[in-house]
This record gives structure tokens, sequence and C-alpha cells, in this order.
């Protein structure tokens, strides 16, 4: 694992998030606390927001270690952790958009939902909401989030059967965009990233908000529950 779980950099008016835990870009408590502290110095008045992880691996989920052999306390708040993350980038006022760099998985692909622009790598890559293949049910929050982009023909695929989809099927799908090759990842979301921080303030993020009001208020309360779940 290295030092740092993610780190911040910026391009003109883009700001660019890297998860690289060195290994499967998990999203323990940890990590999560980590985006949102770099989001924190995300402006949210102007440019726009890039996230991407390490060359071959996007995210492969929630620390699944935690998720099956930690103490219900810990489970608990590394999940609430992880939605409260997907919520704040899912509502973000400035545009998102996510360069996925190899396979994004479990929580990984619900991460792509939560981007206004999903860029793929050509590869041997999958999009998988798996959860249902190892035996965990998908709570509120990811249902949410997920019912807002994955399209209506692949849901029960995609989110009941948890599908593994190759990159170059995850467009139809509604997990990405589009799909570059992978030499050509970051030019291209960068060049994406930088129309979209052109977008006017505050007029993006109050149809944002508009647009986004009730799917929260849902994802909010659900999370709430499972925080005072204990």
């Amino acid at each position: 694992m290295t030092d740092q779980l993610a780190t911040l950099t910026k391009e003109g008016d883009v700001s660019i998030i890297t998860l690289d835990d060195g290994k499967a870009n998990v999203f323990s408590s940890a990590m999560s606390a980590a985006i949102n502290n770099l989001l924190d110095g995300v402006p949210d008045d102007k440019g726009s927001l890039l996230i991407t992880g390490r060359q071959g691996l996007f995210s492969g989920g929630f620390d699944l270690k935690t998720m099956t052999g930690g103490e219900a306390k810990d489970i608990v708040d590394m999940t609430v952790n992880g939605f409260k993350l997907l919520a704040r980038i899912y509502g973000f006022p400035r545009p998102v958009v996510v360069a996925a760099s190899g396979h994004s998985i479990a929580l990984g692909a619900f991460l792509l939902c939560c981007a206004d622009y999903r860029i793929g790598a050509k590869g041997k890559y999958i999009v998988q909401a798996n959860e249902h293949r190892n035996n965990m049910s998908i709570p509120v929050p990811i249902l949410e989030i997920s019912k807002s982009r994955i399209s209506k023909r692949h849901w029960h695929r995609a989110i009941l059967n948890a599908e593994a989809y190759p990159i170059d099927q995850s467009i139809e799908a509604g997990y990405l965009d589009e799909v570059v090759d992978e030499g050509e990842l970051m030019q291209k979301a960068i060049e994406v990233a930088t129309d979209l921080a052109t977008l006017g303030h505050p007029h993006y993020q109050m149809t944002k908000d508009l647009d986004q009001k009730d799917i929260l208020e849902r994802i909010n309360a659900a999370i709430e529950g499972r925080a005072n779940s204990l």
C-alpha cells in the first residue's frame, strides 16, 4: 500500500484526483476519508473534477476483508463513509468526469454512475456490480444512484444478475459514455473535463440540484438509517 491513498493535482481548471493504494483501490474508511479531504481542496464554484485510478484498475469496491471479517461497527463505518462519499461526488456542484483506468468492480462500478461523463480505457477490463455474486444485497444509496444511470434495458442484467460487462459493452449498459485507447485515456479525459469546466456557475449547480433533489433525499435518509443501525 502506498503512503498516499489518493492524490490531487491540477491541470488548468481541472482538479484531478488519482486513486492508488498500490493494490485494488478499495474503498476502506481510510480511502473514503482521503478522497473527502482532497475534495475539500477542489473549487465548487468553478472548474471541473476528474477522478481516475492507476493503470489496469480503477477500483475493486469496498474492502472485502472488512466486509467479510470485520466487526459490525467497522463494516457500518466503512459503508456509511463510502455511501456519503458517493453522494458527495454524485451531487458535486461542478461537472465530474471519471477516467476508468481499468477494472471497475462493485463500488468502483457505482462510482462511474456518480459522474457526469465517464470514459473507459480499452483493454481486457470489466465493469461489474458483483454484490449478488458475493452474497451481498445492494442498499438504497447505490440503487438510487445506479437507477439514474444504468439503462433500463440492462437493469436486470447489470444490477440484479450481477453481469460482468466488457469495457466495449459498458456504454450500452450505461456505465460509460465513451471508450478510448488506453494510451489516450487521460488526454481525452482532460479534454472533456476542460470543456465542461467552462459551464457557468451557479447555473450548472442550480440545474443539477433540481435534477437530483429527490434522489439525494432518499440516499441521505438511507445513509442516516444505516449510520443509526448499531
